[in-house]
């Protein structure tokens, strides 16, 4: 655990898939397409406190979803790229121009489609129940599932090694912040 947190102090960015981190991977389809997905508030602060403390969010998925456009506009997460096939593609992208080496991007993912975006980063992280080459590949795993506070855990680590995770509960010891969950 403790070259995780070494690894964490590093972290500029950190990269989302959605099916399986941000949600518990189950996708809801009728007549007329995606219905719906359920995400966890505690994810989505852990994300707001991320944003807030200078770290850069992205989602990268290879779906298409109005409602991950929705979320990512709840949490003012700017960076989304969808229908995306090649995930380390899109990763080495956001290194080149946000002139970021690889040990300061962290990505989350689930499944082995992430396997080429959790071996580019400098932190893989997966859920607790993501699939076993993806245990095997990632260096933090959360100790929960997908869709069930996993990101917050990360987001967690990566603020406790930068040391900001004690201003940002002091903050909300004295108010509110205001953050979309």
């Amino acid at each position: 655990m403790m070259s995780d947190v070494k690894n964490a102090a590093k972290i500029k960015l950190l990269a989302l898939d959605v099916d399986g981190v941000l949600t518990d991977g189950s996708l809801n389809i009728g007549a007329e397409g995606e219905l719906f997905k359920a995400f966890n508030a505690r994810d989505g602060l852990g994300l707001s406190c991320l944003l807030r403390s200078g770290v850069r969010v992205a989602i990268i998925t290879g779906r298409k979803s109005a409602i991950i456009h929705r979320r990512a506009e709840e949490l003012g997460i700017t960076e989304l790229y969808e229908g995306i096939k090649d995930k380390r593609k899109i990763l080495a992208e956001l290194a080149e121009q946000g002139g970021l080496a690889r040990q300061e991007i962290a990505y989350m993912g689930d499944d082995l489609n992430d396997l080429p975006a959790l071996t580019y980063a400098g932190l893989a992280c997966a859920p607790a129940d993501a699939a076993p080459e993806v245990l095997a590949a990632s260096q933090f795993i959360s100790t929960k599932c997908g869709g069930r506070g996993a990101v917050r855990e990360a987001a967690e680590l990566i603020l406790k090694a930068q040391g900001k995770w004690t201003e940002i509960v002091d903050a909300y010891l004295k108010q509110g912040q205001g953050d979309s969950q």
